[in-house]
């Protein structure tokens, strides 16, 4: 068994060359010819590396980065060669077809896309995402509680925390204008109570509220006043959906567009196919032999 070998010594002797020939860049504009490693027939070359190297790399960062990758590329190579030699032929055999069928399926895929792109049919509207959600809403059923609430954060020192409290129970038109009014003094504000949130958002926004305590005040019509180190919360829920009630569309909006999208890539996909067959056999690109026994 033949083993190659890297000689360290030439390596770093090439990266020292390569590095105070940069003049402010690793490598030079124009393309190396040269190589600065071999493993058996395989060749590396400065134009390999330098796309890994930045502007932000000192002339030493670099040097000991192309040492290092030089010495994964020999390993690498190394590795594939004795693989090649000891692994049995019906492995090899296929791995290579795996290794095809990754790349013919990487270039189909771009490809595809590329023309699913140009085709500009990426748009859902409004009244195609309602029809898919009244036929399909059974299955969009929730696996946590939704909630409509408005809250704001004040500091634990606020002096007119009262007036506040007044304003988001009521929440007319008049009390939203005063919250606005002095809004910079909030620590936290959510007004839109329209949309609606995971409880476990809620959380994350209220750490005052948590899973042993949020049956408590994550309840419909439920006002709550909490304090904690943080600061003051204050919140009005509006209305809530709890786990295996049917999904509100607009919660689930992105998810549906990209069901739609997805089934739409799937039948161009067959559509194309079918076309360039078709294409291809009054090309005489494409023919079946019939099996003659």
């Amino acid at each position: 068994m033949h083993f190659y070998r890297i000689h360290i010594p030439k390596v770093l002797v090439v990266v020292i060359v390569l590095t105070l020939g940069a003049c402010g860049s690793f490598f030079k504009d124009e393309v190396e010819t040269a190589p600065i490693a071999r493993v058996g027939e395989a060749y590396l070359y400065s134009q390999d590396v330098a796309p890994f190297i930045t502007k932000e790399m000192s002339p030493q960062d670099s040097a000991a980065f192309v040492v290092n990758y030089i010495n994964k590329w020999a390993s690498k190579q190394l590795l594939f060669s004795k693989s090649k030699i000891n692994l049995p032929e019906d492995k090899l055999a296929r791995f290579d077809r795996l290794v095809n069928d990754y790349r013919t399926d990487l270039y189909t895929r771009a490809y595809i896309e590329a023309l699913v792109q140009q085709s500009n049919d990426t748009a859902v509207s409004d009244a195609q995402l309602s029809t898919y959600y009244e036929k399909q809403k059974e299955n969009f059923k929730l696996n946590e509680k939704l909630v409509q609430l408005r809250f704001v954060v004040l500091p634990t020192q606020f002096l007119n925390k009262n007036e506040v409290v007044k304003r988001i129970q009521s929440f007319k038109e008049n009390d939203k204008e005063y919250l606005d009014s002095i809004a910079v003094q909030f620590k936290k504000i959510h007004f839109n109570d329209s949309i609606w949130v995971s409880a476990t958002r809620v959380m994350g926004e209220i750490p005052a509220i948590n899973y042993a305590n949020q049956e408590r005040y994550l309840k419909k019509s439920q006002f709550f006043e909490l304090q904690d180190s943080l600061g003051v919360y204050l919140g009005k829920v509006t209305d809530i959906l709890d786990i295996n009630d049917i999904a509100p569309l607009p919660y689930i909006k992105p998810d549906i567009t990209r069901i739609i999208l997805n089934k739409r890539r799937l039948d161009y996909e067959k559509r194309l196919e079918t076309e360039i067959i078709d294409e291809a056999i009054k090309q005489n690109e494409f023919e079946i032999y019939a099996n003659e026994k």
